[in-house]
């Protein structure tokens, strides 16, 4: 069950982040995230009253407000990035940030077999594999994208780890004090700046779509995470650039070098290897 929560999740993931790299690419990333984040908000407070999360203790805090900060800044720095780069490159980039939550889970304990750790460390070669163009300077676009979705992997996967804390007291209102975190924080930062605005009635519902499926991304990670090691989920889950490069080839048409469908279908061995184990 663990194994596929987290692969619903990536599956989730990747699609979110391909529909708001699309919009990035005419709006600004950070309105295409804060109305997103907003959305995400609003569907997860219905499941908090749905469940009777607001009469929950509060030990999922701290770590829902980490994960916000953590989680909008990656957001908001992997949109750009995918805005201004390949899709199917800048996208493997940010997944390795999955290492970090795999060496917390590790140093804290957790021990998975043999099959299973082989499988992250080829899922993760995969991830690199797949991301090789860019980092031979093949694309033409600079380092800017790089080095984006390097920030942005850093961000994501301190979120990762401050959801699997969270949930372990409530994965629901974790979620909701992340993106309560999160959106408050986008409407300073829009006030401040004065960048509020720019979005059209035709971009509502995409904006929601984003924003939902990233919520629900998350939530699904939550639960793995309760129920299985954080050191295999996380990996799982940020498999998402496999969705996203299959996506941006079938409808972009964008074209990867052998290299990185090499890296795809390590990434999906990976997925076996644990899955086995």
């Amino acid at each position: 069950m663990p194994i596929l929560l987290a692969l619903l999740s990536s599956g989730l993931w990747g699609s979110a982040d391909f529909l708001g790299g699309l919009l990035s690419r005419r709006l600004k990333a950070v309105v295409v995230v804060a109305a997103s984040q907003t959305a995400g908000l609003l569907a997860v407070s219905l499941v908090a009253v749905a469940t009777g999360g607001f009469s929950a203790g509060l030990g999922w805090l701290p770590w829902a407000v980490l994960s916000g900060a953590c989680g909008a800044v990656g957001l908001v720095c992997f949109y750009a990035a995918l805005a201004s780069g390949t899709m199917g490159v800048v996208s493997p980039i940010a997944a390795l940030g999955a290492v970090i939550p795999v060496l917390v889970g590790l140093l804290s304990g957790e021990h998975p077999s043999t099959l299973s750790a082989a499988g992250i460390v080829v899922a993760l070669a995969g991830a690199v594999a797949a991301s090789g163009p860019e980092l031979r300077g093949s694309t033409g676009a600079g380092p800017r994208p790089v080095v984006l979705a390097a920030v942005a992997g850093v961000g994501f996967g301190l979120a990762l780890t401050f959801i699997a804390k969270g949930a372990e007291t409530d994965a629901v209102m974790t979620l909701w004090g992340m993106r309560l975190t999160s959106v408050t924080g986008f409407a300073v930062a829009a006030v401040v700046a004065r960048t509020i605005g720019g979005l059209h009635p035709e971009d509502l519902v995409p904006i929601a779509l984003v924003g939902v499926g990233d919520v629900v991304a998350n939530l699904l990670f939550a639960l793995a995470s309760q129920r299985g090691y954080v050191s295999v989920t996380a990996v799982l889950a940020s498999l998402y650039p496999v969705v996203t490069v299959l996506l941006a080839r079938a409808i972009l048409h964008e074209r990867l070098l052998r290299i990185q469908q090499l890296g795809v279908v390590g990434a999906l061995a990976g997925v076996a290897l644990v899955s086995f184990g």
